[in-house]
């Protein structure tokens, strides 16, 4: 055999090994060439020794290299066109989404709910490079279910689109000293957290669970009262536009029936940043709050730190402890959480609450000729099954009026209107 054939061997086979894990559908291919280079070199041995003729040996080497160069070749080739293809796939996986691409993969998600994520991690990898018109955003609402998330990414892409110098996330060490802020700022807003009371205007709506068809259950004004040691102490004012008086008089939620929610204005942030919690975080985004340029972190907290407690009252009293996981919004200039979405996790699968998810938005108030960052808008869902169906509740609360502690709370007719929503929220 020729020194440039016995290379040639050398080199399809070393081809075939390297890339054997990417091909191996061609595991058979590889070892017939093993085999003739095998043969090749045990013939020369042969004819070194004198055992055989070499006339014969190269007739015989000659007749196989011809049939096995061709079968190298031809694999060499497909291999080839094999590579350039995954090289245009993963070319085409980078390039910003068209219009009709994204349009598929909201038809899939319509189909497949479970791919929700999948088509969110798309948008925010490839981006996008159509303009976001209303009929694309009426189309995501629809196809979507209306998932306030995918549509925040969506509108995030299209500014990104606009300008790409926003679409670079810092790096991992940049990354940490934002954290590291962040929980200076939300552990010193905690601490220096003063005496207040705030007046909460409430919009319960049940549905049955994942429909997302949601219809009014009541409206309640409640007064809470907060101390800085972390006591809130609630007093309902009204119930469905009806002011309650002493003989009707109830203190809390529990006494009204339903859903309630408590620890918005310390217990959430609280649990999220403190270093004891041993939070984990990871940078997944950039967004827009009320005009201010946000970070966008995931975390989560084990249960036996985070210690959330969620109770059931469905059929009966239960209560159990459940971890935390979420996504906190961070200024991207003071640090200050502009909204924390949280929801519970490691829920006991016979526990008659299924899913419990909290979003809290920050902003300025004035107590006292004083300004301070607190809660301005919450929602909180809860999924629970009850007579043997599965049910989802949505509490929409707006934060009003907040004073010095002591001050009167009064209902006010504004207060009985109906909270009008942002879509973009």
């Amino acid at each position: 055999m020729s020194l440039q054939a016995n290379c040639l061997w050398l080199c399809i086979v070393n081809l075939f090994c390297v890339r054997k894990t990417s091909f191996t559908r061609f595991f058979k291919i590889r070892v017939v060439l093993q085999v003739f280079r095998d043969l090749a070199l045990h013939l020369t041995f042969l004819v070194q020794k004198g055992l055989v003729r070499s006339m014969e040996v190269s007739q015989k080497v000659g007749l196989l290299s011809e049939k096995a160069g061709l079968l190298a070749l031809c694999s060499l080739l497909f291999l080839l066109c094999s590579a350039f293809a995954q090289q245009q796939t993963h070319q085409q996986a980078q390039k910003p989404l068209t219009q009709t691409e994204y349009v598929r993969l909201l038809f899939d998600l319509e189909k497949n709910p479970k791919k929700r994520d999948e088509v969110i991690q798309i948008i925010r990898t490839r981006g996008i490079d159509f303009e976001v018109t209303d009929g694309i955003r009426g189309l995501t609402a629809t196809k979507s279910r209306n998932d306030t998330e995918l549509r925040r990414v969506l509108e995030e892409a299209a500014r990104k689109r606009k300008n790409p110098a926003i679409a670079t996330l810092p790096s991992e060490r940049e990354s940490f000293e934002i954290l590291t802020k962040a929980r200076t700022v939300a552990l010193e807003t905690v601490e220096k957290m003063p005496d207040f009371v705030v007046k909460q205007a409430i919009q319960r709506f049940i549905a049955y669970a994942g429909t997302n068809n949601f219809q009014t259950l009541d409206r309640l004004i409640v007064a809470v009262s907060y101390r800085s040691d972390g006591r809130e102490e609630y007093k309902v004012l009204s119930i469905n536009g009806v002011l309650q008086d002493d003989s009707n008089y109830k203190s809390s939620y529990e006494e009204v029936g339903g859903t309630s929610s408590t620890g918005e204005f310390v217990t959430v942030l609280a649990t999220v940043f403190k270093p004891e919690n041993e939070t984990k975080f990871r940078l997944i985004d950039t967004d827009l709050i009320n005009q201010r340029r946000a970070f966008i972190y995931e975390f989560e907290i084990e249960k036996e730190r985070a210690r959330q407690q969620i109770v059931s009252v469905a059929d009966s009293y239960a209560s159990t402890i459940s971890g935390m996981k979420g996504r906190v919004w961070i200024d991207q200039e003071n640090f200050r959480v502009l909204r924390i979405e949280s929801e519970a996790t490691e829920i006991p699968s016979d526990f008659p609450v299924k899913s419990a998810i909290r979003k809290i938005d920050y902003g300025w108030v004035t107590i006292a000729d004083r300004e301070y960052f607190l809660p301005v808008l919450s929602e909180v869902r809860l999924v629970f099954r009850q007579d043997g169906k599965l049910f989802e509740t949505r509490n929409l609360i707006r934060f009003r009026e907040y004073r010095k502690f002591g001050s009167e709370v009064r209902v006010l007719d504004e207060d009985e209107e109906i909270i009008k929503e942002n879509p973009n929220r």
